[in-house]
């Protein structure tokens, strides 16, 4: 059976590496996604990664702070996650390499496209840290925007829910899960999968996303196979 993607973005929220915690990083968590990453690596797909701050910190949650300062705060706190992943992509054999939106050349590789086409050709993991290297944007956003200049053929939005609802599950026991949707449908229904920047980016650009739960193990490989997991956006 072939994969039915070459080149994917894998996008992992920070409170998905958080496991139960709910904040900081879940060593395990780390070792499943590089396990299931390494799954799809080892079939000869391309990865790219983006990786959320979420578990750290949140700059649309502060309160009094400057948003730009706080949304530079994120970012670095995506760096964060990226050097762990990095990691354990590492320990279980695979090359891995940070490129960074915004420069930290003692820690990482700043942002360069046609760098991280190659990197990847060459097969290497590439995980993109530091969002877009601007406020006021998510890295939903950052996602889209590098799986678009990558040319990657989907986006796996890896998420600790494992689908699209019609609204927050946990809190809503009545909310609808989606097994398929059109771009447009996420933002007229203005669906919280991603933010309407980030899914009208996909959309311009006819990106698919394929929305699933990272902790269930073989979900990635599901995914990258075209298997009918989460929520399918095209």
């Amino acid at each position: 059976m072939e994969p039915k993607y070459k080149r994917v973005l894998l996008k992992i929220s920070g409170e998905a590496l958080a496991g139960e915690g709910k904040f900081g990083i879940n060593e395990e968590m780390t070792k499943t996604v590089a396990r299931q990453v390494k799954e799809i690596h080892d079939l000869g797909v391309e990865v790219a990664i983006v990786v959320g701050g979420g578990n750290f910190w949140r700059g649309r949650t502060s309160k009094d702070m400057d948003r730009a300062t706080a949304d530079y705060m994120g970012m670095l706190a995506t760096v964060m996650n990226s050097l762990a992943l990095q990691d354990a992509l590492l320990a279980v054999g695979i090359k891995a390499k940070v490129q960074t939106a915004i420069e930290m050349r003692e820690i990482a590789e700043p942002y360069a496209r046609r760098k991280a086409i190659s990197q990847l050709e060459h097969k290497d993991v590439v995980i993109f840290g530091a969002g877009t290297g601007n406020p006021f944007f998510s890295t939903d956003t950052a996602a889209a925007l590098r799986a678009v200049e990558i040319d990657a053929d989907v986006i796996l939005l890896a998420k600790k829910v494992d689908a699209v609802y019609s609204d927050d599950p946990e809190k809503n026991p009545d909310a609808v899960k989606f097994d398929e949707l059109t771009h447009m449908e996420v933002v007229e229904k203005d669906l919280k999968v991603m933010d309407l920047t980030a899914a009208t980016l996909c959309k311009d650009n006819n990106i698919a996303i394929h929305v699933f739960g990272i902790s269930e193990e073989g979900n990635v490989l599901k995914a990258v196979y075209g298997e009918k997991i989460g929520t399918i956006i095209k």
